[in-house]
């Protein structure tokens, strides 16, 4: 009788092996499974995905069962960083996805609206948050970088938006084709545009220090990515993609494209630069082709909304310990930071509305909808904690502010949205974007 076995992998025991395929099953299920559940109440599916995380880390089962928890999810380096590179492919493919689906058409049609939201939704949050970040708590700072380096992390933090969970609650609503929906998905995009350059600093700072010349040399590289992306990368992708696509069909067309994210994440990160900028970037790029292409990028994102986002978003869940908020000092921190993150994007959405020319209805629901933070926020929070930047306590309190804005955005929008009248305008593209093809 011939026993067949795994091969062993170099560097990895079995013991690690086997821990490994355990943890990916059980975050796995168990996210997949809260995550239904969050759905059937309303509720976005990342709150499920990212409680899976929570009840199986140091909340609840490290409390409840030290032993079992110490065995399954060891805190050893080598066992998480096997799960945290697994969990790292499936961000970068995310996000590639995401940056795929701005329209940068979208952002030139409806530039001064747009231009206004996001100026008032990026610059107040991330002025208030950076602010904020000089008056918390030193212990809510991370080893790596000093207080400017965190004050701007949580400027930045407090600034983002959270592209995929907006898009998918705008489209669940039928608001994606109204004025409002469009201005706020736009808006959207350049909050997370901005948000992922600024993280790039942040991580050069916490890496190298507070210096001028390290700043002006990540704004330098961040300049110079950006012309490649534009002027060198655009074209030289069309002229890899289009052949691919009318030769070898998508599937072949969609494994050049995970490459091309890949090679694209590896670049920023060897300038020293967080790899998600450039899997964000390439996704724009690979968006910006045509439908074909986005449609090829598309044919992954049930595979990485069902498998490799879930486990991500549990993963990050792993490192939340909600005994920390028992605190006072620090439940008070998460208190004042969340307060701030809701006002500052309420009011910045709002008055840049109004600014923009748009009604106060209109305003209203452009300050809600970009307050959903969502898998971005917890992104932003798995990078900070990485570096060094938060402690668990901030790191747990991050996610609690993208937790509540991502659960609070659908009610508010239904609210501030559910008196406006559909214009004509409005109602033609409401027919073309939910025609059926013949």
């Amino acid at each position: 009788m011939t026993v067949l076995a795994i091969a062993p992998v170099p560097g990895i025991d079995n013991h690690q092996m086997l821990v490994l395929l355990l943890q990916i099953g059980l975050l796995l299920g168990v996210a997949t499974g809260l995550g239904r559940l969050a759905v059937r109440f309303g509720l976005p599916a990342v709150v499920g995905e990212l409680t899976a995380g929570v009840l199986l880390g140091p909340s609840l089962l490290g409390n409840l069962a030290p032993g079992l928890s110490a065995w399954l999810l060891p805190r050893e380096p080598g066992q998480m960083h096997l799960l945290g590179a697994v969990a790292q492919f499936g961000v970068l493919l995310l996000v590639g996805i995401t940056g795929a689906h701005i329209d940068l058409g979208l952002l030139v049609r409806r530039r001064r609206a747009i231009a206004w939201v996001s100026a008032g939704s990026v610059l107040l949050p991330l002025a208030l948050g950076f602010g904020l970040g000089f008056v918390l708590p030193a212990a809510m700072m991370g080893n790596a970088g000093d207080r400017p380096t965190f004050a701007l992390f949580m400027g930045v933090a407090i600034a983002v938006s959270a592209l995929p969970v907006i898009a998918k609650t705008l489209l669940d609503m039928g608001l994606l084709h109204r004025n409002v929906g469009q201005i706020i998905i736009g808006s959207a995009a350049v909050s997370d545009i901005v948000g992922w350059l600024l993280l790039s600093v942040v991580a050069a700072m916490a890496t190298f220090g507070l210096r001028m010349t390290v700043v002006a040399e990540s704004v330098g590289y961040l300049l110079l990515v950006l012309a490649v992306a534009a002027f060198v990368a655009r074209p030289l992708i069309r002229r890899i993609l289009h052949p691919v696509e009318r030769a070898a069909g998508r599937e072949l067309s969609l494994a050049v494209i995970v490459v091309l994210i890949v090679l694209s994440a590896a670049g920023t990160h060897a300038l020293g630069m967080e790899p998600i900028l450039g899997a964000f970037l390439c996704g724009i790029v690979v968006g910006s082709l045509g439908s074909e292409s986005r449609r090829s990028l598309d044919s992954m994102r049930t595979f990485v909304m069902a498998t490799l986002a879930p486990l991500f978003l549990a993963t990050a869940g792993l490192q939340v310990d909600l005994s920390a908020l028992r605190d006072p000092q620090v439940m008070l921190a998460g208190a004042v930071t969340l307060a701030v993150a809701i006002g500052a994007k309420f009011a910045g959405g709002y008055l840049g509305g109004r600014a923009g020319r748009l009604d106060r209805g209109e305003s209203l629901a452009v300050g809600a909808g970009l307050n959903a933070r969502g898998v971005v926020e917890i992104v932003l929070a798995s990078v900070g904690l990485r570096l060094g930047v938060l402690t668990s306590a901030s790191y747990s309190v991050v996610v609690l502010v993208a937790v509540v804005t991502s659960v609070m955005a659908p009610p508010i929008l239904r609210r501030t949205t559910g008196r406006m009248a559909k214009t004509t305008a409005e109602i033609e593209r409401e027919r073309e974007f939910t025609a059926q093809p013949a």
